[in-house]
């Protein structure tokens, strides 16, 4: 026999569950639904950001903005902004740009990473050095030996193993951008200066 509310006198509802066991169901049931939800959301925005650990960009996002977006680049953007070439970046172009990660910036000794921040020209050349004009996708890269940056030397391109630019090892093709295409380098390479 159940009272009003529902429960048995032994403290059990309708369907044979303790009030403690009806709670847990109600939040696990929130809780699937908030999880579902979450999962959804994050699939969407992943989806958005595109595949791949620093994402495959957006048409609409030139390279500066699709670099800060993939939120791997936090050094490179720094870089950018300390040597002046934000503007440039977010110019028409179109550009492909073998952009380092934060890791690659990592492998550069604190002392001297620190000294090419605050050396305006080296760091000009060394960020102009990771830039080729033009809009160079994967397919194209593969079928080259060489490509010549906009700081004037070129770009030794090895596709023996995977594909590597002046020995640094390409980790990521084709991020796209409004202004050009980004792909993404283990290493960090320097410019005979």
């Amino acid at each position: 026999m159940e009272s009003e509310t529902g429960r048995s006198p032994g403290g059990r509802s309708a369907r044979g569950a303790t009030p403690l066991y009806e709670e847990f169901e109600i939040q696990m049931t929130k809780f699937n639904r908030s999880s579902i939800l979450g999962l959804v959301m994050g699939l969407a925005v992943a989806a958005s950001a595109g595949a791949g650990q620093y994402g495959m960009g957006s048409a609409k996002a030139d390279i500066v903005d699709t670099a800060v977006a993939a939120g791997s680049f936090e050094t490179l953007v720094v870089a950018v902004q300390a040597a002046g070439l934000v503007e440039t970046l977010k110019g028409d172009g179109p550009f492909t740009v073998f952009a380092p990660t934060d890791e690659a910036f990592a492998k550069i000794p604190k002392d001297q990473l620190d000294a090419l921040l605050a050396d305006r020209e080296k760091l000009t050349a060394v960020l102009t050095y990771h830039v080729v004009p033009g809009k160079v996708v994967a397919a194209d890269v593969a079928g080259l030996k060489s490509a010549k940056t906009v700081q004037g030397q070129s770009l030794t391109i090895d596709t023996s193993e995977g594909v590597q630019v002046d020995g640094a090892r390409v980790v990521q093709t084709d991020i796209v951008a409004s202004n050009g295409v980004i792909h993404v380098i283990d290493t960090v390479v320097m410019p005979k200066l």
